[in-house]
């Protein structure tokens, strides 16, 4: 077998065979079981039963011994020997004692000892070998059976009944009854067989049960699978039918159909970041392009620093959104980033004021902070973060910026507040969509990309806080919450 090949094995691959073999199997290991029990029970019921017939041909001979009458051969069902002291041979025997010859010698032990007379004693007695046993149609010959007695004494019996027993006045008789496993063994034997029979059919039964049962319940599964299978990139609107029946299946169903609707808005989504993203790469380059095939067109009448300064702001402009398209496939692509660092948003906040590049026009940019405030995280992307807020905020401004940070237990709140226009509370959420810009009449060169906004709430989400933008009667005010990090040890 190459390499490549699916290695074979035992246990069938479909579901309805293995959950069919399985019932079938637990089925066996219980029918072994009550089996098991059946046949002791069985076999004790039948033991009970032969010692009972024991005991009742043991009572009927002693009575027949106390009548002075010697019974009969052929009138026993159960081997039986009686025997007496003084006695070489048997007093009377049958039920298959014929083939050890007690006519001879008796096969079972004379009494050493008298027993109180009507008492029933059990014990376990080994048949001897002889040479005359060829025909112990019981098989008795050398194995230890069960054995009851019961003793008669002749001194209570009168002469009369002595002399027709044949033995002598003070004579001790003894009554030995063998009980026969036989017959406990032929009914477990033959109960054994009729429970084999009917487990078997049991088994076949079980399994085709189960076959067919999880046949008939695994069909939605079919039929969802059926459906699953015909969604494709070009169509992801298909839907699974979801069954009334409340089962596990119909949350299958819902399961499904949910992470198809999710699959299906991740895909819109991704559309439309596509088309947005090249349209918005056309625009600058469509300005460098004519910029450039004019001044190309008529070389001796370009003003080429005034063509290299537009060719200079639209680049600058493709840069800035190539890197903030990569930074959203990152973000979009990775995991969660790891509490790596301690960072004071206080400092960064006011670091990020002093530094600022402001535009010609009067404009105001405060931080108004109390205390350390520190967070887990990554320090550029905190820095990220925030410089994408305020540069929002210089592009709507009117006079004024102000960054406020504060310690809220168990969060630090940063809020970025301008005095432009504001945003409509119907677009309080739109904003922070890909490629959104509320105002489309202004020019696009002075204008963000439309991603600052998306990039910070995702860098937030990233830290385990949020980024709302909160109403005010004056300008936009956008508040960032993230979880607050312990001050880290020496500050």
């Amino acid at each position: 077998m190459t390499a490549t090949e699916p290695r074979r094995r035992w246990w069938p691959r479909s579901v309805r065979a293995r959950t069919a073999l399985a019932a079938a199997s637990a089925a066996a290991v219980i029918l072994v079981g009550i089996g098991w029990w059946l046949h002791h029970d069985v076999y004790g019921q039948g033991t009970r039963i032969a010692e009972g017939q024991a005991e009742q041909q043991v009572w009927a001979l002693v009575d027949q011994l106390n009548g002075g009458v010697v019974p009969a051969r052929g009138g026993t069902v159960l081997p039986y020997e009686v025997v007496a002291t003084g006695r070489r041979t048997a007093v009377a025997y049958g039920g298959g004692m014929e083939a050890f010859a007690p006519g001879t010698r008796h096969v079972l032990p004379a009494p050493s000892e008298a027993r109180e007379p009507g008492s029933l004693t059990i014990l376990p007695l080994r048949i001897p070998v002889r040479d005359s046993n060829v025909g112990d149609r019981f098989d008795m010959a050398g194995k230890t059976y069960t054995v009851m007695f019961a003793d008669v004494g002749a001194d209570g019996l009168g002469r009369d009944k002595v002399a027709a027993l044949g033995v002598t006045a003070d004579a001790h008789l003894r009554v030995y009854v063998v009980v026969l496993p036989k017959t406990a063994e032929a009914i477990a034997k033959s109960t054994d067989l009729l429970l084999l029979r009917a487990g078997l059919v049991g088994l076949v039964l079980i399994a085709a049960a189960t076959y067919f049962a999880v046949r008939v319940a695994l069909r939605p599964v079919e039929a969802i699978r059926v459906l699953t299978a015909s969604v494709t990139a070009h169509d992801p609107r298909e839907r699974v039918t979801v069954p009334a029946t409340g089962h596990e299946i119909t949350a299958l169903a819902t399961t499904i159909n949910t992470t198809l609707q999710r699959l299906d808005d991740a895909a819109a989504r991704q559309r439309r970041f596509v088309a947005d993203a090249a349209h918005e790469l056309r625009s600058p380059l469509t300005t460098l392009l004519a910029s450039l095939e004019v001044a190309l067109a008529y070389p001796d009448r370009t003003d080429w620093p005034a063509a290299a300064t537009t060719a200079a702001r639209q680049t600058r402009r493709l840069q800035s959104l190539a890197e903030d398209l990569l930074l959203l496939a990152r973000l979009d692509t990775r995991a969660p980033a790891a509490d790596s660092e301690t960072v004071d948003l206080t400092a960064l906040a006011t670091r990020l004021t002093e530094q600022y590049p402001l535009p010609e026009r009067p404009l105001t940019l405060t931080c108004d902070s109390t205390a350390p405030a520190h967070a887990h995280g990554n320090p550029d992307a905190y820095e990220r973060l925030l410089r994408n807020l305020v540069d929002n905020a210089v592009r709507h401004s009117t006079h004024r910026i102000q960054i406020t940070v504060r310690n809220e237990d168990p969060w630090i709140v940063l809020t970025v507040h301008d005095d432009g226009p504001g945003v409509p509370a119907e677009d309080a959420e739109r904003i922070f969509e890909r490629f959104v810009r509320l105002d489309d009449a202004r020019s696009r060169d002075h204008g963000g990309t439309g991603l600052g906004l998306a990039i910070a709430r995702d860098l937030a989400h990233r830290h385990g806080g949020t980024l709302t933008l909160t109403p005010r009667t004056l300008g936009a005010c956008f508040e960032l919450r993230l979880p607050r990090a312990p001050a880290p040890a020496g500050t």
